[in-house]
């Protein structure tokens, strides 16, 4: 098969992270690969992506991802002889369409969380319902993802909806050797990996420095429009010894290992890639009780209440009191992420692709 994937940027996160894990293996099983990106700034994930021998078309660089622009770019690649077309986030699922009306192609998306901001815009909802329609196969990653979705689009045209799980490469976690320059941050070191946008909630885990003592250190791995704002808070809670915004990086398996405990905390969630690898890190894990985080955490690592900084602190301080109950922890976390290994996903993926073509 002749497979494209689009999406809008290779910065840090969920989607972005499975177009590393997923492209190559997709490859490796004998199908030609390639890969568009609206915004072609080149990242950790970029480069992982061009070692790996995927071929990346990018449209453009610091400029809009919603340009319109970009719609007649991307008919322009569609149209060379695709089998699918597979759209991720909602520049890249929208201006698809647009080139699939005049391209002879399967139209695949998947949705990556439980809710986004769209669906509070009671004017756009016969938009995106217009949308979904032009797709054969609308993927969702959790099972609370696909009831949320088919609820706000309705039963009619939830027709073309399955629930596949995301995967991640467990033992690339399991078992990496520590990075010596987060070792070397402090005592202990609370790690996150996530975005810099608005589906996250690092201000939470912020604040919580200010309930645990002087030697927890907080490494939050990651960048995007709210870095400046995380720098102001974190001047203002005198909190820059402690706080550490480490940027992109290559070596997130090597920075959970290097790590004393991993956390997620989000407004919402899909199935959050960065919380899989986060059981599987051999590292006790925390997040916070939101939808997507819930269904994989609850009875396996350690849920807090949303927005509350005290409580993460607290939950912080037991773990690191009780070396028993941290261990069990790790150990409920792994034997879960075990479960979510990618070449799971990729043949589900390729299935799915298959009957659609077939």
């Amino acid at each position: 098969m002749r497979i494209l994937h689009v999406i809008t940027t290779l910065y840090t996160g969920g989607a972005e992270k499975l177009m590393v894990d997923l492209l190559p293996r997709m490859k490796a099983a004998g199908h030609y690969v390639e890969l568009c990106v609206f915004d072609g700034t080149h990242t950790p994930f970029y480069a992982q992506l061009e070692k790996a021998g995927i071929r990346i078309h990018w449209l453009h660089k610091d400029s809009s991802v919603y340009n319109p622009l970009n719609i007649f770019y991307l008919w322009r690649l569609m149209r060379k002889g695709w089998d699918i077309v597979h759209t991720h986030n909602t520049a890249p699922q929208l201006f698809a369409t647009f080139g699939g009306v005049l391209c002879s192609v399967a139209l695949v998306t998947t949705e990556h969380t439980t809710s986004n901001r769209r669906r509070d815009w009671k004017w756009y909802a016969w938009i995106d319902r217009w949308m979904y329609r032009q797709y054969k196969k609308v993927i969702c990653i959790s099972d609370q993802a696909a009831n949320n979705h088919c609820r706000y689009i309705g039963e009619k045209d939830s027709q073309n909806v399955c629930t596949i799980y995301n995967g991640i490469d467990y033992n690339k976690y399991a078992v990496a050797v520590p990075a010596k320059d987060v070792k070397s941050l402090g005592k202990k070191i609370i790690t996150n990996v996530a975005g810099f946008r608005y589906q996250k909630d690092q201000p939470t885990l912020i604040k919580a420095m200010q309930y645990l003592p002087d030697d927890f250190h907080l490494c939050l791995v990651g960048d995007g429009e709210r870095r400046t704002e995380f720098e102001t808070l974190i001047k203002d809670l005198n909190l820059a010894q402690r706080v550490h915004l480490l940027g992109l990086r290559s070596d997130v398996p090597e920075i959970l290992s290097a790590s004393d405990y991993v956390v997620m905390c989000s407004h919402f969630e899909g199935l959050s890639l960065a919380s899989l690898e986060g059981m599987s890190s051999g590292k006790p894990f925390l997040a916070d009780n939101v939808d997507g985080l819930r269904e994989i955490v609850e009875g396996n690592g350690i849920l807090f209440e949303h927005e509350d900084a005290k409580g993460f602190a607290d939950a912080v301080l037991r773990l690191d009191g009780n070396k028993t109950y941290c261990e069990q922890i790790v150990k409920q976390c792994q034997k879960k992420a075990v479960n979510y290994d990618i070449s799971m996903m990729v043949g589900k993926y390729l299935d799915v692709y298959e009957k659609l073509i077939g």
